[in-house]
């Protein structure tokens, strides 16, 4: 008969190698499921873009727009330029 010791192992073994499966499977799963639809073109996303005036160091920050890359607003009569951020 194995000893005690041998058996703890094995059952030890067993149950390592189902939960390495069900991990196994569930993220192929969540590679094949396919990406979520896109909103309505009314509803308003989140962003997170900061925007500067070349003119006079005015910065702003928009956090919502209608679309994930929105046109840059004008300051000062000119387009503000996008500024990457330090931190996010």
């Amino acid at each position: 008969m194995p000893a005690l010791s041998t058996l703890i192992w094995v059952g030890f073994g067993v149950v390592f190698g189902l939960f390495l499966w069900k991990i196994g499977t569930a993220m192929l799963r969540s590679m094949t499921t396919p990406a979520p639809e896109p909103l309505p073109p009314g509803e308003l996303r989140k962003v997170n873009v900061r925007y500067r005036c070349n003119v006079c160091g005015v910065e702003l920050r928009l956090t919502m727009a209608p679309d994930e890359d929105p046109p840059p607003p004008k300051h000062c009569l000119e387009e503000m330029d996008v500024v990457a951020p330090l931190y996010d």
